[in-house]
C-alpha cells in the first residue's frame, strides 16, 4: 500500500511531479525578469497569491507556499507556480447559451488576452516548471507556448482555456508532465508521440475527441476522463510498458476491452467506467500482480468476470456494477437485453462503411445492367428500390434503438453516475491517494492495536483513533459498529460504494475502509473502520479566537474559508446521491490545512439505513435547512470574531448584525483585526446572506447554491477592491 500511494503521489502531485531536481533559490533576478513578474501580476489582475509585491521584493527568496512558488537558478527563474481561487469549469454551471463568456464564470475580465499573457510568460525562457492553476485564464492557448524550450512541467489546469490544443506542443521535446485538465479544450489532441520524455498526461475534464490521442510509450500516467472520446480502445496502449495509471472513464468508448490491458507490466490503476464498452471478457485473462484498482462499472459488459478481477482477495479493489454481468449482485446489474440493445445502438462505425460499400456496389451493378439492356436496368432499379426500402426500414430500427437508448440513459437509476471513486484521481493533485480497502491487520498496525494513547475521542457508537500508515502518512480511523452481526455481500458493496464517494477538496476525505465481523466474539457486532485524512493545522475556531492566529485571517482569507465550507456543504447535499444532510456543522468541526483551506470534519458517514450508527438521509427538508442554519452561525462567528456559546448570545449577535445593516455601518460589529482589509459591499453581502441563513422560518432560509453564489459575489467585489488599491476608510 505504501509503495502504491508513494508512486501515485509522485506522478500526480501538481507542479512538483516529475521534477527530478530540487533547486534552491540562490540567485538575484535580473531587472528584466523582475519586470516580467510585475507584468504577469498585472495581466493576472492581481490575484491574492501575488499580493504584497514591491520594488524591494527579492523574488528568489520568497517563502514557498501552496499558492506561490518561485525558484531561481543562476539569476533566472526556472519555476513559477501560482494557484488561485477561481472556480474551474467543471465546478460551475455551464452557460445556457453553450458559449463561453468571461462574465458567466469566474474567469478573468474581458480585457484579459491569453496571447498577451503567454507572450510575456515565454520571455522567461529558462523556465522548467510552469504551473498556473485556478487563475481564471481564458481564451485559446497560443502556439507560442513552445518558445519555452527547457520546459519539463506544464500545468495550466482548472482554467477556462478553449479551442484546440496547439500542435506546437508536440515540439516541446523536454516535457515530462503535461496537465491541461479542467478547461474547455475541444477537438482532436495533437500527435504527442514525439514527446519521448513525457511521463504524465492529464487532459481530463475537457471536450476533446473523438479519436484516442496518439502518444509515446514512455508514459506512466494517462488521464483522459470526462471528454468526448468515442473510438475503440487502441491495442497500442497495451504495449506501454511503464504505464501505471490509465483513466479513460466518462467518455463514449465502445467495442470490446482488450484483455491484455489488465496484464500490462506496470499497470496499477485502471478506470474504464462510464463508457459503452461491450462484449465479454475472456475468463482466462491474467492480471498484473501490482494491479490495485479496476473500475469497469456503467458499461455494457456481459458474461462473467475473469477470476483475477472477480475475486476480492488481496488488496485489489474491483468495481463492476451496472453492466449485464452474471454475478451474485443482480441488484446492481442490468438484464442482458439492456446491454444487447444498447450495444447495437452504439455499434462502431464499421457498419455504416459496409452499407456505403454495398451502395457503391449496387450502383456499379446498375451501370453494368444498363449495358446489358433496358429490361435488366428496369429489373435492377426494382431491386434497388426494394433494397433502399430495406435500408430505410433498418434505419428506422436503428433510430428506435437510439431513442430507446436516450430514454434509458436519462431515466433515474439508483447510484448510477454518482460514484466519486474515479473523481478521486483528480484529488490526488491535493494529496489524496486512490480509494482502497484496508485489511484488519493494516488497521491494527496503523493504530498500534488500538492503543488507548492514540484515542482521539469516542461517542456512544463510535471511537476515533489516530494512526500511521506504512508509508508514514497520518490518518484518523473511525470505528463504527453496525446493528447486525452478519452483513450480506450486497450490503457490503453498498457500503463500499457509499463511502468511496466521500472525497472532496473541502471535506476531511475518506481514504478507504475495512469491514470486520469477529466470529469468536459473540457480543461484538460487525464494525466498519473508516480511514480518513488527518488535518493537523487546527480548527477555524482557533483561528477566530487565538490572537496569535487570528492576525492571519484578514477579510479575503475569511471569505475564502467560508466559500470552501459552503462548497463542502454543497457537495454533501448535491454532489452525491443520496445527499447527506444534518451534518453537525460547527466552527470547531471546520479544520484548516496548511494553506488555510477549509475542510469539514465530523459530517455524517452515510452508511445504509440498516446501520444503527447514523441515519444518512435525515430528511432532505429538515436536514438541509438545519445545515444552512448552522452554516449561518459559522458565518456569524467568522464575521464577528466571537464564538456562539448559547442561543441567547446567538440572538444578540444576530440582532447587532441586523442593526449594522440597517444603518449601513458594520464597523462596530466585525472583528477588529479585519478593519481596513474589507470592501464594504463585500462585507455587506456576506452579512446579508448570514442573516438570511439564520431565519427562524426554515422556508425563508436559502439553498446552499444561493449561499455559495452570494459568498462568491462578495469575494469578487473584494478582489476588485483589492486590485484597485482602494484604502478608503471603512464605514
Amino acid at each position: 500500500m505504501g509503495n502504491l500511494r508513494a508512486s501515485f503521489f509522485f506522478f500526480l502531485t501538481s507542479t512538483t511531479i516529475l521534477a527530478l531536481y530540487t533547486p534552491i533559490s540562490t540567485a538575484q533576478l535580473t531587472q528584466g525578469e523582475t519586470r516580467i513578474l510585475f507584468q504577469l501580476q498585472k495581466l493576472l489582475e492581481y490575484p491574492q497569491a501575488l499580493n504584497g509585491w514591491t520594488n524591494w521584493t527579492n523574488f528568489c527568496f520568497l517563502p514557498h507556499s501552496s499558492s506561490l512558488k518561485i525558484t531561481c537558478q543562476n539569476n533566472h527563474i526556472i519555476e513559477l507556480s501560482i494557484v488561485g481561487n477561481k472556480t474551474s469549469p467543471s465546478h460551475t454551471p455551464k452557460p445556457a447559451s453553450g458559449k463561453f463568456s468571461p462574465n458567466s464564470q469566474q474567469a478573468l475580465s474581458k480585457t484579459f488576452s491569453s496571447d498577451s499573457f503567454f507572450t510575456v510568460l515565454t520571455k522567461l525562457s529558462n523556465l522548467r516548471v510552469v504551473s498556473l492553476v485556478s487563475l481564471g485564464l481564458w481564451g485559446p492557448l497560443p502556439a507560442k507556448i513552445n518558445r519555452l524550450k527547457s520546459l519539463e512541467v506544464l500545468n495550466i489546469s482548472s482554467n477556462f482555456l478553449y479551442g484546440e490544443i496547439p500542435s506546437s506542443v508536440s515540439s516541446m521535446k523536454t516535457l515530462k508532465s503535461l496537465i491541461l485538465a479542467d478547461n474547455l479544450f475541444n477537438g482532436s489532441v495533437p500527435d504527442l508521440k514525439s514527446l519521448t520524455f513525457l511521463q504524465e498526461l492529464n487532459l481530463g475534464y475537457n471536450r476533446l475527441g473523438p479519436e484516442f490521442p496518439s502518444m509515446g510509450n514512455s508514459l506512466v500516467s494517462v488521464i483522459l476522463r470526462n471528454n468526448s472520446l468515442r473510438s475503440e480502445i487502441p491495442l497500442k496502449i497495451t504495449t506501454f510498458d511503464q504505464l501505471q495509471l490509465l483513466d479513460i472513464s466518462a467518455n463514449h468508448f465502445g467495442g470490446p476491452i482488450p484483455s491484455s490491458l489488465f496484464s500490462m507490466p506496470s499497470i496499477q490503476f485502471l478506470n474504464l467506467a462510464g463508457n459503452q464498452l461491450s462484449g465479454g471478457l475472456s475468463v482466462n485473462i491474467t492480471c498484473n500482480a501490482e494491479l490495485k484498482f479496476v473500475d469497469v462499472s456503467n458499461n455494457l459488459l456481459i458474461g462473467k468476470l475473469p477470476s483475477c478481477i472477480g475475486s476480492r482477495s488481496g488488496n485489489r479493489t474491483v468495481l463492476y456494477s451496472w453492466n449485464c454481468l452474471s454475478t451474485s449482485y443482480i441488484r446492481y446489474q442490468h438484464p442482458y437485453s439492456f446491454c444487447h440493445k444498447e450495444a447495437l445502438a452504439v455499434k462502431p462505425p464499421s457498419r455504416s462503411k459496409k452499407e456505403e460499400s454495398s451502395t457503391k456496389l449496387g450502383l456499379i451493378l446498375g451501370i453494368i445492367g444498363a449495358i446489358v439492356g433496358i429490361i435488366v436496368v428496369v429489373g435492377l432499379l426494382v431491386l434497388i428500390i426494394i433494397r433502399r426500402t430495406n435500408i430505410r426500414t433498418e434505419k428506422n430500427i436503428y433510430d428506435r434503438s437510439a431513442a430507446d437508448k436516450m430514454s434509458l440513459r436519462s431515466s433515474p437509476r439508483p447510484n448510477i453516475e454518482t460514484r466519486r471513486v474515479p473523481q478521486t484521481m483528480r484529488l490526488t493533485s491535493i494529496g489524496l491517494a486512490p480509494y482502497r480497502i484496508f485489511t484488519l491487520e493494516e488497521i491494527e498496525d496503523a493504530t498500534n492495536n488500538f492503543d488507548p494513547s492514540n484515542s482521539m475521542g469516542e461517542g456512544s457508537q463510535e471511537k476515533v483513533y489516530k494512526g500511521w500508515l506504512i508509508d508514514g502518512s497520518v490518518v484518523l480511523v473511525k470505528c463504527l459498529k453496525l446493528k447486525q452481526k452478519q452483513i450480506s455481500q450486497s450490503l457490503m458493496q453498498n457500503i463500499e460504494e457509499t463511502l468511496s464517494k466521500l472525497r472532496h477538496r473541502h471535506l476531511v476525505s475518506v481514504l478507504g475502509h475495512c469491514i470486520v465481523t469477529l466470529q469468536d466474539h459473540p457480543n461484538t457486532a460487525t464494525t466498519v473502520f473508516v480511514v480518513l485524512e488527518h488535518i493537523s493545522n487546527g480548527s477555524l475556531a482557533e483561528y477566530v479566537t487565538d490572537w496569535r492566529k487570528k492576525e492571519l485571517l484578514k477579510w479575503p482569507q475569511r471569505m475564502a474559508i467560508t466559500i470552501g465550507v459552503a462548497r463542502g456543504v454543497q457537495f454533501l447535499h448535491t454532489g452525491i446521491a443520496p445527499g447527506v444532510f444534518g451534518n453537525n456543522m460547527k466552527i470547531n468541526n471546520i479544520l484548516l490545512d496548511n494553506s488555510l483551506s477549509a475542510k469539514i470534519s465530523s459530517y455524517k458517514i452515510p452508511l445504509p439505513s440498516k446501520v444503527g450508527v447514523e441515519n444518512p438521509l435525515h430528511g432532505q427538508d429538515g436536514g438541509e435547512k438545519e445545515d444552512i442554519y448552522q452554516l449561518g452561525i459559522i458565518l456569524l462567528e467568522v464575521i464577528t470574531g466571537k464564538l456562539v456559546k448559547s442561543s441567547t448570545e446567538l440572538n444578540e449577535m444576530k440582532l447587532e448584525l441586523e442593526k449594522g445593516l440597517a444603518v449601513s455601518n458594520l464597523k462596530n460589529v466585525v472583528e477588529s483585526t479585519i478593519h481596513g482589509s474589507y470592501a464594504y459591499q463585500s462585507l455587506k453581502t456576506a452579512a446579508e446572506i448570514t442573516v438570511t441563513c439564520l431565519s427562524e422560518d426554515q422556508t425563508r432560509r436559502p439553498s446552499i447554491e444561493d449561499v455559495l453564489w452570494n459568498l462568491q459575489y462578495a469575494m469578487q467585489v473584494q478582489e476588485g477592491w483589492n486590485s484597485s488599491g482602494n484604502l478608503s476608510t471603512q464605514m
